[in-house]
Order: structure tokens, then sequence, then C-alpha cells
């Protein structure tokens, strides 16, 4: 059995991607800050085996207790899914050292700190994948995202990193790069009022935003060696086509 380990599993994307891992028969450790109930029930009654750690994952402890969780049950790492994240807007001129601090340690700083850890257990296996998610806000420049938008540009650059430095020893790392998804995060982010449906669903060519499962299909493509035993390294955009459009609104709505 093969063994995957997805942080911000307790909803959204993490969650609908812990579930698509254990249809394709993976075990699974969930990580968050929140119980991640729903989600074991959901795993379960695919079939999978499960372990809960709950925490900080931008702190060392608790990063080296989930290794030892796994570790301790399974023996193995297969696929790590750094997804968990926070989001933050507000204008360049007005963030706080603070919060800008706080959004690299959760977006940037936790993904390294997991990767370290459980990509140590996968190059003494010889194999592994981890796949980190990142967004479209670490291709492109989103006004009003300083500190998300640092924070995804440098897990676009820590992918590239991991992936020249382990691909030779069995471990890929690649990122999935949403565009905006239909998730608690963006109920969340349109409460404040800096943007509404019709906001994205304009500029985005499918005219729609991703669905958590248009995000986990792509995470289990890069996940798996069979499916994408040769793609390390690299940054797969699921975005409808976002950041390929570069039309004015009218020449984008024309033929809506």
């Amino acid at each position: 059995m093969k063994i995957a380990i997805v942080t911000g599993a307790a909803q959204g994307i993490g969650r609908r991607t812990a579930e698509v891992l254990a249809g394709a028969g993976y075990g699974l450790a969930l990580l968050d800050v929140q119980p991640c109930t729903a989600t074991i029930q959901a795993v379960k009654g695919l079939g999978a085996e499960v372990e809960e750690v709950l925490g900080d994952i931008s702190d060392e402890a608790v990063v080296a207790r989930a290794v030892e969780v796994v570790r301790g049950r399974w023996g193995r790492a297969d696929v790590l899914v750094n997804n968990a994240g926070i989001s933050f807007i507000a204008p360049a001129e007005t963030v706080e050292a603070k919060a800008f601090r706080r959004v690299l340690e959760v977006n940037l700083l936790a993904p390294f700190l997991l990767a370290k850890g459980f990509g140590a257990m996968m190059l003494e296996q010889k194999s592994g994948a981890i796949v980190n998610v990142a967004s479209i806000a670490g291709l492109q420049g989103i006004s009003d995202r300083s500190a998300y938008n640092a924070s995804k540009h440098g897990l676009v650059g820590l992918t590239r990193t991991l992936a020249a430095e382990w691909g030779g020893r069995g471990v890929r790392v690649n990122a999935v790069c949403p565009g905006w998804v239909k998730t608690e995060m963006d109920v969340a982010d349109q409460a404040g009022g800096g943007y509404n449906d019709a906001d994205i669903e304009a500029v985005n060519p499918m005219g729609r935003f991703a669905s958590p499962e248009d995000i986990a299909q792509a995470i289990l493509f890069l996940a798996e060696p069979e499916r994408s035993g040769f793609v390390n390294g690299q940054t797969l955009a699921v975005d409808g086509g976002w950041t390929a459009d570069g039309s004015w609104q009218s020449l984008r709505l024309r033929k809506r």
C-alpha cells in the first residue's frame, strides 16, 4: 500500500484530494489545525487506513511528530501534498510585517519543513513524489495580495529547486497552480467585498471557477509515477486558461 500525506485536509482542496487518493488505494496521514472529522469518515468509507495529526505545520515540532506518526504506522511515505495555506488580502502599503511573516510561515516555510521531513524518508526509499499546491498567484501578480503572491512565487521556486536536487535520487517535486477555486477560502475572501463570482467567471476563458475535484485530479496525476514518471520541477496551471489569455475584456466575452 502506498502512503500519502495531505495538509489542509479538513476541507476544500485538501479534503477532496484525500478522497481521490483514498479511492486510488492510498493510506493517508491527514494534517490540519482543525479536526478532519468529515474527511476521515469519507476516506474510511473508501477503505483507506488513516492517521490524523493536528497542529500548526509551520512549527518544526508538529512536523517532526507527523513524520514519526507516519514512520511508526507505515514505515514509508510515497506522496506529500503540501496543500495547506492561508489567504491575506490588503493593499501593500497597509500590510504589517507580522501579517506578512505569518503568510510566509504557513504558505512557504511549512511546505519546506514538510518536504524536508518526508523528503528524507523518500530519499531513503529512493522513490516518492511531492506535490505543492501553489497558485496562479505564483505565476503572475494580483493586486492586494503582496504577501500571498510572494509566498506562492516562493513555493514555485522551492518546487524547482527541490526537483533539481532530488530528481536524480528518485524523488520528483512538482506544483499545481490553481486558478480561483470554489472553496471555503473563496467564501471568506469574497465576504471582504474585494471581488465576486462574476469577476472570476468573466476573466476565465472557461467561464467558471475551478472545483476541488479539478485540482485533486491534477494532484493525483503528478503524484503517481505511472502517470507522470518523467515530470519533475514543473508548475501545472489548472486555471481554465486564465494565465494563457491576454485578451481584453470585450474580446474575451464577445463569443460567450
